[in-house]
């Protein structure tokens, strides 16, 4: 494609919206249904904007769609910083009215994200009607470069990004099983003990963080005759009183079915953090929000820890 020199009026501004919905899905078609248009309005805004700047922004690949070529790439992050400072002005000049609506999305670790955050977020939008929240309690790491997220709530602090970073909390977990398993298997009063047992556990070649790799540092060489990926999946299962699970207090200390095992001994402690683009940081939505979620989480410091069984919430 030719380069020329680009007019800003021959520039349709926007098309930039278009560019950064194929920018984070890879697709045309992903962007279109995320934009409400057709396929080919998407394909047509696309071109029209390589056109205007007189550059490929796209190399198109049929087994990995659309892939941001160097200029493309440069151009995403003018594009992000445009997007970010019409949300901030839409909020400061607006009025307070705008600045407390909007929408939100915020990924979160699988177990934390259902058991804790959703029904925290539930109380918050109590307060908070006019904004809308979309929660992602996945088993699998959230990228923010892709805007899949607004804020992320994860186990590891991200190593390097225009982020805004902090601790929200530590948490505990421990070992679990039902009364009926404790009953008819072998006696446990140590570590030791743990030998005779089976175990549920993650598939350690799938796990999304070292993190969560708990048993083979407890008990290397243990055998884990059922593994699963989703944190709620061991926790279903630790129920039928077949195996023993590590399970985050937060979601085994609410159900009596399930006793602690070896409390003392087995006591591991992991970290949660909150992070978004220091763009979006600056949202009144998002001050909102991020606000709340530490202020919750340190209200609940006891239960995340595994010392209450009894969930707080902000009136």
């Amino acid at each position: 494609m030719q380069k020329s020199l680009t007019s800003l009026g021959a520039l349709n501004w926007d098309d930039l919206k278009f560019f950064l919905e194929v920018a984070r899905t890879r697709k045309a078609s992903s962007a279109a249904k995320r934009l409400a248009v057709d396929y080919t309005t998407v394909s047509r805004r696309i071109n029209a904007l390589e056109t205007a700047l007189g550059t490929l922004l796209f190399e198109k690949s049929r087994n990995n769609g659309f892939i941001l070529t160097a200029e493309g790439q440069r151009l995403l992050g003018y594009a992000e910083s445009i997007e970010s400072t019409l949300h901030l002005a839409c909020e400061q000049v607006s009025g307070s009215g705008v600045a407390l609506s909007g929408h939100i999305r915020m990924g979160c670790t699988e177990g934390f994200g259902s058991f804790f955050i959703t029904p925290q977020l539930s109380h918050f939008l109590d307060t908070y009607p006019a904004i809308s929240v979309d929660i992602l309690p996945l088993p699998h790491f959230i990228s923010l470069s892709k805007r899949e997220a607004d804020i992320v709530i994860a186990l590891e602090r991200p190593e390097h990004g225009p982020y805004v970073c902090c601790k929200l909390c530590d948490y505990n977990l421990r070992l679990y099983a039902t009364r009926d398993y404790l009953e008819q298997h072998p006696s446990i009063h140590s570590t030791a003990d743990l030998a005779e047992h089976r175990f549920i556990s993650y598939v350690d070649d799938l796990a999304f963080s070292s993190e969560l790799l708990y048993l083979a540092n407890l008990l290397p060489g243990a055998q884990a005759h059922l593994r699963s990926t989703s944190v709620i999946a061991q926790y279903v299962a630790a129920l039928q009183g077949r195996a023993l699970a590590i399970l985050p207090c937060f979601l085994a200390a609410q159900d009596p079915r399930l006793l602690p095992v070896l409390a003392e001994e087995v006591n591991i402690t992991r970290q949660f953090w909150m992070y978004c683009r220091e763009d979006l940081r600056k949202l009144k939505r998002i001050t909102l929000l991020w606000d709340y979620i530490r202020e919750t989480t340190e209200l609940n410091r006891a239960f995340l820890l595994g010392e209450s069984n009894v969930v707080g919430f902000i009136d």
